[in-house]
Order: structure tokens, then sequence, then C-alpha cells
């Protein structure tokens, strides 16, 4: 009797367990409510945030090159002026349904249009102003001569597409007059055509007069 008396004071937490089966042993200290632990934790000083290196754009471009830094790009190499054999610099214009093949070549400001001068072939004012402006922007109006061909359309239209042919070859017969002819918009094809007709329509807008009996 002393034995088990010893035994059971020996070992408290092994009274009542079944036979054959080794109790748990409790722990030392109980485990403390989720509650309490979250009120710990938020009790705690927070540990200091590790100093995160700066990045910078020079940074991240040497990282995406994989070593120092890439150069700056070089700037656009100038353009060079495309001239055959004979001197004559070459451009297509456009308009509506209009094309036309300019030359530009060294000369006196003559301009022939289908084998005639250009005042013949475009009679009215406005339609000779309009071949002359991008000659008077980059004032070389004096100073090269144009032959061109033109085809479809009607004089207004061909008159579009001679103004945009000359400002391209003009372009191709001397580059550094490109700033100058693109700002002004002589470089840049008018896309502006006419609307098509519609069925059931006289025109493509204009629809039938409405009776209300």
């Amino acid at each position: 009797m002393a034995d088990e008396k010893h035994d059971a004071n020996k070992n408290p937490g092994t009274e009542g367990a079944p036979a054959g089966r080794t109790p748990r042993p409790r722990s030392a200290s109980p485990r403390p409510r989720s509650g309490a632990a979250s009120r710990a934790e938020a009790a705690a000083p927070a540990a200091a945030p590790s100093a995160a290196p700066r990045r910078t754009l020079t940074d991240l471009r040497s990282l995406r090159s994989g070593g120092e830094a890439a150069p700056a790009a070089a700037e656009g190499a100038p353009r060079e002026a495309k001239r055959d054999a004979k001197g004559r610099s070459y451009g297509t214009g456009r308009r509506k349904n209009a094309i036309a093949r300019v030359w530009v070549m060294p000369g006196a400001g003559k301009i022939t249009v289908n084998g005639r001068e250009f005042t013949t072939y475009f009679a009215r004012p406005v339609l000779r102003m309009m071949i002359n402006q991008p000659l008077t922007a980059a004032q070389r109006a004096t100073e090269v001569d144009i032959w061109c061909t033109v085809v479809g359309g009607g004089l207004s239209g061909q008159a579009g597409a001679v103004r945009h042919g000359i400002s391209r070859a003009l372009c191709n017969f001397e580059p550094s007059l490109r700033p100058v002819l693109k700002s002004g918009g002589f470089l840049t094809r008018d896309a502006r055509v006419v609307e098509r007709k519609k069925y059931g329509k006289h025109k493509a807008r204009r629809s039938t007069q409405f009776s209300k009996r």
C-alpha cells in the first residue's frame, strides 16, 4: 500500500488512466488564450525595419542591362539627300483620286505640269497659290525647277496632289527643309474624300421631301 501511494504521489497525472495506455503528461505552464497572445504581440516592441537600398533610375537601368547604366541613345543620323545621276529628286503626291509624280532639280523656278506651263494648266489663281505654298515656305521658289505628271481626279485634287508631291520631293532634294515643311502641314496626306451616295437618297445626306399627306 505504501508503494502504491508513493507511485500516485510521484505521478499525479496518471490517476484514472486505463491500463496499457501511456497518459500524456500535463504541460508545466498553461497555454495562453488566443486573445491574450495577440495582445502580447501587440504590446511587444516592433522590430526596426531593415533599411532597404534606394533605387534610382540609374540603378534600374543598370539592372535591366545587366551591368553599368546603358549610355544615352545616340541622336538620329542626319538624313541624306536622294538624287539621281542628273541631280533630280523624286516625290509622289496624292489628293482625293489624283496622283502626281514630281521631280525637283536645280533651276530658276520653272514649273511644268503634264508638259504645259503650270499657269496654263491651272488657270484659277487659288490652285496656283496652292502649288506655290511649299516653295514659298521653304524659300526655294526661284532656286529649283519642277517637272511633274498628274492623273486622276479634277483640277482641285490634282493641284493638291502636285503640292504634296513637291513637298516630298523637296525633302529628298534638301533634307534640312523637312522641319519647315512638316510644321506647315505640307507633308501630311490629306485623306478627305467625298462621302458616298446612299441608296434611297438623292445624295450622301439629301433625302426625298417628306409629305404628311
